[in-house]
C-alpha cells in the first residue's frame, strides 16, 4: 500500500480487521506520535489481548519468528498481536518481513513495526512496505506550530477538557509541540480537574496557569532557568528528573530556543534604552508569573549578542537531532551545560 494520512493510520490501527493490513510500518522522528499509534491499536485489542514483543536481534538471528509468531493462536482463544520496537538497521529485518509477508494469514496476529527514525527512500523495507497491499507504512513528524494548538484541542477533547484556540496555542507552545508531553500534560489537567469524556470541563486559562506544568515537575523552566542562570547542579538534577519522565532531546532545545528567542526580543528592547523592569512590565500575562523574576535576571546576564551565538548553536544542535544519524541526548546534555559554564562566567 502507499503511505497513509494520519488519519487513515488511525482508523486502521482502530479496525484492524477491517482494512486487510497484516503488517504497519511506523517510523518517523516523532516517536512519540507513533506510540500514540501504537496505543490506539493496544486501546482497540483491549487490555486482554495477548501482545507479543520482540526485538530487531531476535528476528536477525531468527527471520522466521516473526511469521511463526504471528501464526500462533491466542492461549486463551482472544486476539493477538506483535510489536516489534528498537533501534538498528531496518534493511536487517527484510527476510523476517518478507517471510511473514509470504507465510499464509493462518492466526490472523496484526504485527507492528516501530522505528524512531525515518526509513531513507533507499531502504528496501520501505520499498516492500510501500508495495504490498497487506502493509499500512506511516512516518511521524512533530506537528508544525500552526497545527500544534489543534493537536492540543483534539487530546485535550479525548481527555474531557475544553480548550479554546489561544489557550490551545500557549499550551502546545509549553510543551514544546511535542505529542508525548502534549498528551501527558492532558491527562494531568484532566485528573486535576476531574474531567473525563463522560465529564467534560472547561480548562480556564487561570486553572491551567495554576495546575500546569509551570506549577508542576513537567515543566522545563527549571531546567531553562538552570542554563541560563549559570547553575550547573540544578542543571543536573533537572535532566535527571526530566529524563527520568522521558522528556529529553529535541524537546529540551525547543524549550531552550524559545527562552533565548523572548531574551532576544526583550533584549533589543533593553538595548533601545528601555531598562529591563520597563520591559518586563510591558509584558503583561505573555510571561508566565512564575518566571519573571528568572527572565529579568537573565536579561541582565545575557547581552544581545550571547543570546544570538547561543541561538545559532542551539538551532544547529536541533538541525543536527532532526538529521538521520544525528548526535543524541548525551550531546543536548553537554551543550546545556557549556551554556550554563558560559552564564557563570557572566556573572
Amino acid at each position: 500500500m502507499k503511505a497513509a494520512n494520519r488519519e487513515a493510520i488511525a482508523r486502521a490501527l482502530a479496525r484492524p480487521d477491517a482494512g486487510g493490513a497484516r503488517l504497519f510500518l511506523l517510523h518517523g522522528p516523532d516517536e512519540s506520535g507513533s506510540r500514540a499509534l501504537l496505543g490506539k491499536l493496544a486501546g482497540t485489542l483491549g487490555p486482554d489481548a495477548d501482545r507479543v514483543q520482540l526485538t530487531p536481534a531476535q528476528l536477525v538471528e531468527d527471520p522466521a519468528l516473526l511469521s511463526d509468531e504471528a501464526a500462533a493462536f491466542s492461549m486463551f482463544g482472544g486476539p493477538r498481536w506483535i510489536s516489534v520496537e528498537g533501534a538498528g538497521r531496518p534493511d536487517d529485518l527484510l527476510p523476517a518481513v518478507s517471510a511473514l509477508l509470504e507465510a499464509p494469514h493462518a492466526g490472523g496476529a496484526t504485527v507492528v513495526l516501530l522505528f524512531g527514525n525515518v526509513l531513507p527512500g533507499a531502504s528496501k523495507l520501505l520499498a516492500l512496505a510501500l508495495s504490498h497491499p497487506a502493509v499500512q507504512c506511516f512516518a511521524s513528524y512533530p506537528p508544525e506550530a500552526r497545527d500544534a494548538g489543534q493537536l492540543v484541542v483534539e487530546l485535550g477533547r479525548e481527555a474531557g477538557l475544553r480548550i479554546a484556540p489561544d489557550l490551545a496555542a500557549q499550551i502546545a507552545d509549553d510543551c514544546g509541540n511535542d505529542r508525548g508531553v502534549i498528551a501527558r500534560e492532558m491527562e494531568k489537567l484532566a485528573l486535576f480537574l476531574d474531567a473525563g469524556p463522560d465529564g467534560p470541563r472547561e480548562l480556564t486559562r487561570d486553572a491551567y496557569d495554576q495546575l500546569s506544568a509551570g506549577a508542576e515537575k513537567g515543566n522545563l523552566s527549571r531546567l531553562i532557568d538552570a542554563v541560563l542562570g549559570g547553575d550547573g547542579a540544578s542543571l543536573d538534577v533537572e535532566l535527571a528528573r526530566l529524563s527520568a519522565e522521558r522528556v529529553e532531546g529535541v524537546v529540551l532545545v525547543r524549550a531552550l530556543l524559545r527562552r533565548l528567542h523572548l531574551l532576544a526580543k526583550l533584549g533589543a528592547e533593553v538595548a533601545d534604552g528601555n531598562s529591563v523592569s520597563a520591559v518586563m512590565a510591558t509584558q503583561g500575562r505573555a510571561i508566565f508569573w512564575r518566571d519573571k523574576a528568572a527572565v529579568a535576571a537573565q536579561l541582565g546576564r545575557w547581552r544581545p549578542e550571547r543570546v544570538s551565538r547561543a541561538i545559532d548553536r542551539a538551532a544547529a544542535l536541533e538541525r543536527g537531532l532532526k538529521a538521520s544519524g544525528g548526535p543524541g541526548t548525551v550531546a543536548v546534555d553537554e551543550e546545556l551545560f557549556a551554556l550554563a559554564r558560559a552564564a557563570g562566567r557572566g556573572r
